[in-house]
């Protein structure tokens, strides 16, 4: 190792150097392509920087004037890209190294005029990159390494297309580094793909389960999984929380939650703005946050000081993505917590993703109300400031205090100060921790010693138990989960109740035991009889009606298929109706010739120079038996007004260009 490494190293208080970061630093690896995967918060960015050293400088102990590009970084999110850059920055001080980023959200001017500038290292995200070469604004010719770090995150977020691109750019001497803390197929292929002759790295820790990470399985009910993630978060109190769900949907609905609760509570995800992310960590650095939620891509490869704690809201879609998410706490040396909340429709896929993971994890119930008010009275008395020396400063205040109140004053004050800050815990319903289903009484021996009553109305009044519970709870100052078996029956309904709620129940309802609406609620001495299901009305005897069907003795013929086609019915016009009979007339008003079958009368247009016709339009019969003659006026007339053009036929105007309209 050159020494201004070893500096930089010593200045950031390392003593001794993490597993993987000895592995990679083997003389045999010095020019070597390498697949590292090593558990998440191992060093790995602090491993790789130290790798790449001596192919970037040679058997120089500082770098010269920045040009061209020397080393690229490729991260798969901005904030772990900015984050490996602040890790560099410091690591190669001493080297006097450019650094510059090429990431999504920032001006792309900027980074064009920093690379213009020059620089020995680029860290960047795929896309950005992708942007600048095919602009020419980054020259990677010169490239002697090349760093893939969270590889596998990289594939699956769809950048494939995008490092083949990138890589294609880069020399063919180049050095290629993959580091990832799990090594799927995917990036085994990849591997073969661009790099020549690659080692593959592992350190013995990756092989068991991250001794300073402690896994727990909470098993909660469905309606209460919000509640357990309260109940977890006011348990632990730590420092710093990152709560991971599934979608941007999931992340807003809890942060909105857990702000209203009194948190102080930041959100990351994809949809916010590189500001609002940025402005969101530097509050967890800085102490103004204490709770992050989060997605999975958006916190990936982060790095929170104090991050004691990660709380899985959703359970991740496979065990890769449960070890990205435990490996945000317990880096460097520092313990954690990692907790699912599980379901009970969701315990056999956690079960599945700890098996994958090779992790054992402890399953337990989610901290109780009680068990939280305890830990915090824990957490008061062991607190260290009650050791602390009175100070001269604080010697006036306590005077005065005690000179206006008594000690047993002061103390029940601090106390009520010290919850009034505190959020309160949430009751959670009872659940076996073994097969993870709600524990619902299911007959009186689980249920307890009830005691029955009974209320008028029953199944003739239309009372049914969805009415009558919420009736109950309401003006008995009680919760369903007091309430037993409800039996309706035909004028009367009854109702258990646990012995234990009776006496409240009495004293909400009052000396009279009325209820809603004046209702008067009396106690029965034990069980009513049950009662059969009447109903109101008789039920009308079946009667088998046969319905008559005519069945055609043969199939049926269809019209234009009968050898004897059907005789039209002649018109009845008046007076000559017995004439239509004996001569039946076609439509043009000709007398019906008798012809061969098959041969169709030719029709000819009447000269105009025949005299006059009488309408053909009978008189109509309208309302109440009165004959008035429709339009004979109009019908009659045999001078036809003429169009604009001049057109004319029959006994209507027309115009040539448009259809013919029917006489109204």
């Amino acid at each position: 190792m050159k020494q201004a490494f070893a500096d930089a190293l010593a200045k950031r208080g390392y003593e001794t150097l993490t597993p993987v970061q000895s592995a990679v630093l083997a003389p045999e690896l010095t020019q070597a392509d390498l697949l590292v995967s090593a558990q998440t918060g191992s060093g790995k960015t602090v491993g790789f920087g130290l790798a790449i050293a001596d192919s970037l400088l040679g058997s120089l102990e500082e770098f010269g004037r920045a040009t061209k590009p020397l080393a690229l970084v490729i991260a798969p999110t901005r904030e772990l890209a900015l984050q490996v850059k602040r890790e560099l920055q410091w690591l190669y001080a001493e080297a006097r190294a450019t650094l510059a980023s090429c990431v999504g959200g920032m001006d792309m001017r900027d980074e064009r005029r920093s690379l213009e500038r020059g620089a020995h290292i680029v860290v960047a995200t795929p896309g950005r990159l992708r942007d600048h070469i095919g602009r020419g604004s980054i020259d990677l010719s010169q490239l002697r390494a090349v760093i893939l770090d969270e590889a596998d995150e990289m594939l699956d977020l769809g950048f494939k297309e995008d490092l083949e691109f990138i890589l294609s750019h880069a020399p063919e001497t180049r050095r290629t580094l993959m580091f990832s803390a799990t090594v799927p197929k995917s990036i085994a292929h990849l591997a073969k793909s661009y790099q020549k002759n690659s080692v593959r790295v592992s350190t013995v820790a990756e092989k068991s389960q991250h001794s300073d990470i402690e896994y727990r399985a909470l098993g909660v009910a469905a309606r209460d999984m919000e509640n357990g993630i309260i109940n977890v978060l006011r348990f632990y109190e730590a420092p710093n929380a990152l709560v991971f769900a599934n979608t941007r949907v999931m992340v807003n609905r809890l942060t909105t939650r857990l702000t209203n609760r009194g948190f102080s509570v930041v959100s990351l995800s994809g949809e916010l703005s590189q500001n609002e992310r940025s402005h969101a960590l530097q509050a967890m650095r800085d102490g103004r946050a204490r709770i992050c939620v989060a997605t999975d891509v958006a916190a990936r490869g982060i790095d929170l000081p104090n991050l004691d704690l990660v709380v899985h809201a959703e359970l991740p879609t496979n065990y890769e993505i449960l070890m990205h998410r435990s490996g945000r706490t317990g880096r460097a040396g520092r313990k954690g917590i990692s907790v699912l909340i599980v379901p009970p429709s969701a315990r056999r896929k956690a079960e599945r993703i700890l098996q994958g993971a090779k992790v054992v994890a402890e399953w337990a119930a989610p901290p109780s109300a009680d068990e939280v008010k305890a830990k915090d009275r824990e957490r008061l008395m062991t607190d260290p400031s009650w050791q602390e020396e009175i100070g001269s400063k604080e010697k006036s205040d306590v005077d005065e205090l005690l000179s206006h109140f008594t000690p047993l004053q002061i103390a029940a004050a601090y106390l009520r100060l010290y919850t009034s800050k505190q959020s309160a815990p949430e009751e959670l319903v009872a659940i076996d921790s073994k097969n993870l289903k709600d524990s619902k009484p299911s007959r009186a021996a689980d249920f307890g010693p009830t005691v029955w009553f009974s209320i008028p109305g029953g199944r003739s009044s239309g009372t049914v138990p969805g009415r009558l519970l919420p009736m109950i709870c309401n003006s008995g100052g009680i919760t369903k989960h007091d309430i037993g078996a409800i039996k309706i029956h035909p004028e009367i309904s009854y109702f258990e109740i646990k012995s234990t709620k009776v006496k409240a129940f009495k004293q909400a309802l009052g000396p009279d035991m009325t209820a809603e609406d004046d209702v008067v609620v009396t106690q029965v001495d034990g069980p009513p009889v049950d009662v059969g299901f009447e109903r109101s009305k008789s039920r009308k005897p079946w009667v088998d009606k046969k319905i008559e069907v005519n069945i055609p003795s043969s199939a049926p013929v269809d019209w234009n298929d009968d050898t004897k086609p059907k005789q039209r019915k002649p018109k009845a016009n008046g007076h000559n109706a017995s004439q239509a009979k004996e001569r039946p007339k076609n439509k043009s008003g000709s007398v019906a010739k008798s012809r061969p079958e098959g041969v169709v009368e030719s029709f000819k247009k009447k000269s105009k120079s025949k005299s006059k016709k009488t309408s053909k339009y009978p008189k109509a019969v309208v309302g109440g038996g009165l004959a008035v003659e429709k339009n004979s006026k109009n019908l009659e007339n045999p001078k036809s007004k003429r169009s604009k053009k001049g057109g004319t036929v029959g006994k209507h105007s027309f115009d040539p260009g448009k259809p013919k309209r029917r006489p109204a």
